[in-house]
């Protein structure tokens, strides 16, 4: 399946960097292939979730557009 990012999301890995995470292109789209959890509550958006350490997980904002994953966004969360 082909992926396609958005402006934003290719600018997010800089934004998260400054801010002191280091999130590689990889690991988003690991996180969309072995998602632990795929919240479809805002349906036609999807949320991927998966642990990226002990303290957080990683969120990939999608959408599903034909054959394309179109990613949104994505954001490392302190985990509960």
């Amino acid at each position: 399946m082909e992926i396609f990012w958005t402006k934003h999301a290719q600018e997010k890995f800089e934004i998260l960097e400054k801010q002191g995470f280091m999130i590689k292109r990889e690991l988003v789209e690991k996180t969309l292939k072995l998602a632990e959890l795929i919240d479809n509550s805002q349906f036609p958006l999807l949320v991927a979730q998966k642990s990226i350490d002990e303290k957080h997980i990683l969120k990939v904002v999608f959408k599903k557009e034909g054959g394309i994953i179109k990613i949104i966004t994505f954001y490392p969360m302190r985990k509960k």
